[in-house]
């Protein structure tokens, strides 16, 4: 089995999403409107440690990842055709509500600004399965969140080891537990084509910044809360969460 056409298409034109720890355009409540050219940049002293632009960066994606996974997960849930694709939307909806009710209180903690909407490119992966049906569906879903989960694995690594606040240590921990979740039951579904997703994960494309940057929330904007489904239940073998001190 290989990515479609039109799935690798949307590899290709929209990219992966990456936790790299390479410089976001991102205004925050810092008052940082642009990043430097030096992740390793301390712009805010906290309780928790002194805050870099990669910290920062690595908190604001963490969430902007849940803006596209949990609404993946929930198609899966819908249109998943075989019990383990909708087993993986089960996790992908129970891990990233867990994991964004932490990154939303580590935001707050640090003063930072989260976004309310996934970037353009991790839009068009929702929009992309959202138009699927059936075993392209299925198909889809396992490959391009493969791809993307096996992206972030490297970065979340690269954030635990150089940070030296506790907060964003804590959350890149339960980041690491959730995606080892997920890589798992996503390879359980039986439709992961390695082949192809060693090739996306090593060839990423080069997008402009406006197409991987979520867009800032307007003034005023309430906090988009990711809440499962009525008479959802987390599957019983899902990744505890850890969570973070935040007192």
């Amino acid at each position: 089995m290989r990515i479609s056409r039109n799935a690798a298409g949307t590899l290709f034109v929209a990219g992966a999403l990456t936790l790299t720890l390479t410089a976001l355009v991102y205004p925050s409540m810092l008052g940082v409107q642009k990043v430097s050219s030096a992740p390793s940049r301390v712009i805010a002293t906290t309780s928790s440690g002194p805050l870099t632009e990669a910290d920062r960066d690595f908190v604001v994606k963490v969430r902007a990842a849940g803006l596209w996974e949990f609404p993946s997960g929930e198609l899966a849930l819908k249109k998943g055709t075989t019990p383990a694709v909708r087993t993986a939307g089960q996790h992908l909806v129970n891990g990233h509500v867990n994991l964004d009710t932490t990154c939303r209180k580590v935001a707050a903690q640090l003063g930072i600004t989260l976004p309310n909407q996934p970037s353009p490119q991790q839009q068009g992966f929702v929009q992309t399965l959202t138009a699927d049906s059936g075993k392209k569906f299925d198909e889809d879903l396992a490959n391009i969140l493969r791809v993307t989960h096996g992206q972030i694995f490297p970065a979340i690594a690269n954030i635990r080891a150089t940070t030296k606040n506790t907060l964003v240590r804590q959350l890149a921990d339960q980041a690491n537990d959730t995606v080892l979740d997920h890589i798992t039951v996503l390879e359980q579904t039986g439709l992961v084509d390695f082949d192809q997703v060693l090739f996306q994960e090593t060839t990423p494309p080069k997008l402009p910044g406006s197409d991987m940057t979520p867009p800032a929330p307007q003034p005023g904007e309430p906090t988009v809360i990711l809440s499962p489904p009525a008479g959802f239940t987390p599957p019983p073998s899902a990744t505890p969460s850890a969570q973070p001190t935040l007192g």
